[in-house]
């Protein structure tokens, strides 16, 4: 069952936080730059072909939807932030493809029961805060017997490992938010969808990162373009102190994720689900 929640004016409040959070930046260049293959990886795994009507959600700017668009899917790309949303339709048409961007709360998506053949989430979903509440919906607008297609970073790799850096670091969340690379785990998204998904399947994957010539330019990069990574340093704008003792440990791990030389190579583990709507 969907969690009741009482206080309509505090998840309004919270989800507003959650669009500016993400229009800060330039998760675009994260995008296009570092993770461009997740999206394609992701419309193989669920057989999005012609004829198919597709939810994106939490979708971006679109490393998902546009791929399945280009098979020549019936497409419909949502997400919280609208900011993200206008460059995805640039990229769409840049591209040639048509597909319908809608601004839309994975958590109360204003989709009608049973509306998609097929509905994937690229590193999207995985963020919004209620995780009983996101899969409730992203079940109830998939068709019986459609497909159900998830990528989210594990909480042991690299991503996942930096958000646990930056925990301590960071304003507690909110009453009732659960951490993103929950959804990384596969006991997890099966405790969420429980019997109603058959011939779910997970599989841990890498993806390999060769973009920055170090970790201070990965560091500097993050802290430029990411979101998350934007907002904890705005917190810590009052402790310069709290701050350089973040970049050490965020270097750190990113050299301990790192090999190479003359650049930083690194595999970022993510967790690439599939089921079928029951």
């Amino acid at each position: 069952m969907t969690e009741v929640r009482t206080n309509p004016d505090a998840d309004k409040e919270l989800k507003a936080r959650h669009r500016a959070l993400w229009a800060q930046g330039n998760y675009a260049a994260v995008a296009a730059q570092i993770i461009p293959a997740l999206g394609p990886v992701l419309v193989e795994a669920t057989g999005i072909t012609a004829g198919h009507r597709v939810l994106d959600i939490a979708a971006g700017t679109g490393n998902a939807a546009i791929p399945a668009a280009e098979r020549g899917a019936t497409v419909t790309a949502s997400d919280l932030t609208p900011e993200l949303l206008d460059i995805g339709q640039q990229l769409a048409r840049d591209r040639g493809v048509t597909l319908d961007w809608d601004v839309a709360d994975a958590e109360h998506l204003p989709y009608r029961d049973a509306s998609f053949d097929v509905v994937v989430s690229c590193v999207g979903v995985m963020f919004a805060p209620h995780h009983r509440e996101t899969a409730d919906e992203l079940l109830r607008v998939c068709a019986p017997g459609g497909t159900i297609g998830l990528i989210n970073w594990t909480p042991e790799g690299f991503i996942g490992q930096m958000f646990a850096t930056m925990k301590p670091y960071a304003p507690p969340p909110p009453p009732g938010a659960q951490p993103p690379p929950l959804w990384g785990r596969e006991q997890h998204v099966t405790s969420l969808f429980g019997d109603r998904v058959t011939d779910l399947q997970a599989e841990r994957r890498r993806l390999r990162v060769d973009h920055f010539e170090s970790s201070r330019d990965l560091l500097d990069y993050f802290k430029t373009n990411y979101g998350p990574t934007i907002g904890v340093y705005k917190s810590l704008a009052g402790s310069p102190d709290r701050a350089a003792a973040l970049d050490a440990e965020l270097i750190a791990l990113a050299d301990r994720f790192g090999s190479g030389t003359g650049g930083l190579s690194m595999d970022w583990e993510y967790l690439l689900v599939t089921a079928r709507r029951s």
